[in-house]
């Protein structure tokens, strides 16, 4: 397995839309196990290809309190969604330290792939429901700042700007 480098905040290429996965097959399967170490060392809950610069329909996440149960999801659609809407801070892996309230569905049906191929559909509420709405986000090119006002989203930006500058200095 390897560690994939995390495309950051505003980098464009987060805002490419993921083609759907083909086929199952062993460069999917090795994409997902470096995916899911690469967002376990970050020490994240979730990481769409897309923010790893690959840009298939692919989403890991481990929402799991022991940080060991990860899913896996090619080709996730949602099936379902509740009418009530939940708030929460979000955080994302590629706007590192940046967290607001987005408003998502409260609970989910998501239907995808496995890491196996084999297809399924799960429900989902809490954490793991809003981890499957943020995914699904980058899989359309979507980053969570977009649904911060222009203010916010544009101090966002220049922050991450002047780090990534700041790093390239150092």
């Amino acid at each position: 397995m390897a560690l994939l480098p995390i495309l950051k905040f505003p980098d464009p290429k987060l805002h490419r839309v993921a083609k759907p996965v083909a086929s199952v097959d062993d460069r999917i399967r090795q994409l997902v196990d470096d995916m899911i170490e690469t967002m376990h060392d970050a020490e994240g809950v979730g990481l769409a290809a897309t923010q790893v610069d690959v840009h298939e329909r692919v989403i890991v996440m481990d929402t799991s309190e022991t940080r060991d149960q990860p899913l896996v999801f090619i080709n996730p659609e949602l099936v379902a969604r509740s009418e009530e809407m939940t708030f929460a801070d979000e955080g994302c892996l590629s706007v590192p330290d940046t967290y607001d309230r987005v408003a998502r569905h409260a609970r989910v049906t998501v239907r995808a792939l496995g890491r196996d191929g084999q297809s399924f559909e799960m429900e989902a509420e809490g954490l793991t429901s809003i981890c499957i709405q943020h995914e699904m986000d980058h899989l359309v090119g979507r980053v969570f700042v977009e649904y911060l006002s222009p203010l916010k989203r544009d101090r966002i930006r220049t922050r991450m700007i002047k780090r990534a500058r700041d790093a390239q200095r150092a």
